[in-house]
């Protein structure tokens, strides 16, 4: 007989005049694959739906302009105040509403940071007279334009409500407008509308009364608000319970986030890196809950079902919000209800979704290749031809095609040399910040074991093999191995290579050099910091490397100024000995990325500028000291390995590393797509 394990996490809750099925909440993510005019596509919808299928509570459109004139950040926004947009935008709610979620929207107004605007020649307004986040001079806003704002605000909510939307979010919060004035270290307004508490609030009250009085009593509305901004300078959670006890039993649910969008060093905090424990941002909503009647939402690194339930028993949240878990496996909800917690595919946390929607507008995952093309996996039909496929390597990329082969009903059988599944990664499971990783990748270890595929350990796949099986498939999938890089004395005692420290880094001294500023190399190094090492970093470029990972690149940069690691770029080592490594300055000092990174916040950050180095000449040389020289240096491609199987089948494809040393989100979604062609 069923039993719901969360029965506090499903249960309903009633906010306004509207009930929501759980209290699983997908939280408000901006799409910025759009048409031209800015109206969503069916990609778009498909991405949002998806999420509705699955199971969850509401599924929120974040990022909608009310004010396209004054208040847009970037290229693309839905625009609330754009009636021809009417049709798109009720297919959009329509197809959220249909199974069942509740279609929700969050109404954002940039306020001082609305770049875009600017650019196209409007004048923006902040809270008061200052610079924006580009350095940009504007304006405090005139109580005329408030007026105008307010206003905006009512009739966007009421065009949405009128779309089908069944939930209006109000974007208080990271540094937006309306935060912008309730910050009392930024609002020091002399008139109605600054200083003191009531006068900071009038703003996001006076919103909800007019949303209030154009759609209803009974329209739900979310306030979303930083409980603290987190950053120097910026406000505590007391200022923070202090704005929610104005909110109290005016607005419909307090969302309480954390940070400010436009600081660099706390956009990893509002959207937690791998390197903060899960629900990190839950004390703000928790404190805040003690003082308010008002539902209260949590958000921030929420994807573990047994902490949500928690969450929601224990009192510190009616609601939890769900973002990045909702796109790593849109059927949590479903999954969780059913009881089957452990197929659940966690975040990890690695942000390829933010270096997705950061450098290309266009979201993907890690350890979901369904995202982005959504529509595709959606329809996909299943193969009228069962075939044999033969899979070489279990690591990331195998498991996958695997997986998805079977799935699809072909007869799969999947050859791993070592005596375990998960391929070069596990050599970082003992690493604090990637027990995600580790976890996803017993994750699919555990669902392999639940399918029909044929797992053979300590079976290397040669050709011999091959022709045992006589396959009608081959998937080569077997990895790369690193580079040793040739130097002087990379041969000795004291030299290793990155792997071999990650799997015993009790063998590493107390002082290292680091060969390689690339993402395993620095990622090696705060791990190693961690473990009280002195750690230096020598990379030959001029700068260190986020690995395409822009928003990464900010959690990085934090856990670099954490640890005080030192890096020396346009540094090349010219030979290792037991002193250390000797190496050579090689060209001009440090320089910012070249990458669009996090829009404006990396601006203002340090980005990667930490260097030894002064002011050295080209061609000068500097022993750097050390216990222990570990090799970062890249990996390359088992390419002949790949080709001994090339002709053992009719059909031959080489996925993953094999090809180009890459990342997860490559591996995932190559192996998924060709397993899928087959």
């Amino acid at each position: 007989m069923y039993k719901c394990k969360y029965p506090n996490l499903f249960s309903p809750i009633k906010l306004g005049d509207v009930v929501f099925r759980n209290r699983i909440f997908a939280a408000p993510v901006g799409y910025e694959y759009l048409s031209s005019e800015n109206y969503p596509l069916d990609e778009t919808i498909a991405f949002y739906e998806r999420k509705a299928i699955g199971g969850a509570a509401t599924v929120n459109i974040g990022s909608a302009a009310v004010d396209s004139k004054r208040g847009v950040i970037g290229q693309s926004n839905l625009y609330l105040d754009d009636p021809e947009s009417l049709p798109p935008v009720y297919r959009l709610a329509s197809s959220i509403n249909r199974h069942g979620a509740v279609a929700a929207i969050e109404l954002s107004h940039f306020g001082a940071n609305s770049y875009i605007c600017r650019m196209r020649g409007n004048e923006i307004y902040g809270a008061v007279d200052g610079e924006n986040g580009l350095g940009q001079f504007v304006p405090q806003m005139p109580e005329e334009i408030i007026e105008e704002t307010i206003e905006a605000f009512g009739n966007a909510a009421a065009f949405a409500k009128f779309c089908g939307f069944g939930l209006a979010t109000i974007h208080a919060g990271h540094g937006w407008l309306l935060n912008q004035f309730l910050d009392p270290n930024v609002n020091k307004r002399k008139d109605r509308w600054g200083g003191s508490l009531e006068n900071r609030c009038r703003f996001l009250l006076a919103i909800i009364d007019r949303i209030k009085k154009k759609c209803g009593k009974g329209y739900p509305i979310d306030v979303r608000m930083s409980g603290a901004t987190c950053y120097e300078g910026g406000y505590g959670i007391d200022e923070g319970v202090a704005i929610a006890k104005q909110l109290d039993g005016k607005a419909d649910l307090i969302q309480v986030s954390a940070g400010n969008h436009e600081v660099a060093e706390v956009f990893t905090v509002t959207h937690p890196s791998m390197f903060l424990p899960d629900g990190a941002n839950v004390k703000y909503a928790a404190e805040v809950r003690k003082h308010v009647k008002t539902p209260v939402a949590a958000v921030g690194a929420l994807s573990d079902p047994e902490l949500m339930e928690e969450i929601i028993a224990s009192g510190k949240a009616d609601v939890v919000m769900a973002a990045r878990a909702l796109i790593a496996d849109p059927d949590l909800p479903k999954k969780a209800r059913a009881g089957k917690t452990d197929e659940v595919r966690t975040c990890i946390r690695c942000f390829e979704c933010f270096a997705g929607i950061t450098t290309k507008r266009q979201y993907r995952c890690a350890v979901n290749p369904e995202i982005g093309f959504e529509q595709d996996a959606r329809h996909a039909k299943i193969p009228s031809v069962k075939k044999t496929v033969l899979i070489a390597g279990g690591g990331i990329g195998g498991m996958q095609a695997a997986l998805t082969a079977s799935e699809r009903g072909h007869n799969v059988i999947l050859c791993e040399k070592s005596d375990r599944l998960g391929g070069v990664l596990r050599c970082e499971e003992k690493v604090p910040f990637k027990k995600l990783l580790s976890g996803y990748l017993d994750h699919q270890v555990r669902m392999l074991s639940r399918s029909s595929v044929d797992v053979r350990l300590k079976t290397e796949l040669t050709a011999e093999t091959a022709h045992k099986v006589n396959p009608d498939v081959i998937i080569a999938s077997l990895g790369a191995r690193a580079v040793i890089p040739d130097i002087p004395g990379i041969g000795s005692s004291n030299v290793m290579s990155a792997e071999q420290a990650y799997v015993d880094p009790d063998r590493t001294g107390r002082n290292i050099v680091i060969l390689g500023g690339g993402l395993v190399g620095v990622e090696l190094g705060i791990y190693l910091s961690g473990l009280e090492r002195k750690v230096t970093i020598i990379e030959m470029m001029e700068t260190l490397s986020d690995g395409g990972n822009p928003v990464h690149g900010l959690a990085l940069i934090n856990e670099l100024n954490k640890y005080k690691i030192q890096a020396s770029t346009a540094t090349m080592a010219v030979e290792i000995n037991r002193e250390g490594a000797v190496c050579e300055y090689v060209g001009e000092a440090f320089t910012l990325p070249s990458c669009p990174t996090v829009q404006r916040a990396v601006l203002n950050s340090d980005s990667f500028r930490k260097t030894v180095r002064a002011d050295a000449e080209e061609g000068s040389r500097k022993m750097f000291a050390a216990d222990t020289v570990i090799y970062a240096a890249g990996r390359e491609p088992l390419q002949a390995e790949a080709d001994a199987l090339r002709f053992c089948a009719p059909e031959f494809y080489q996925i993953g590393d094999c090809i180009v040393p890459r990342n997860i989100h490559h591996a995932t979604g190559m192996a998924y797509t060709i397993a899928r062609d087959i």
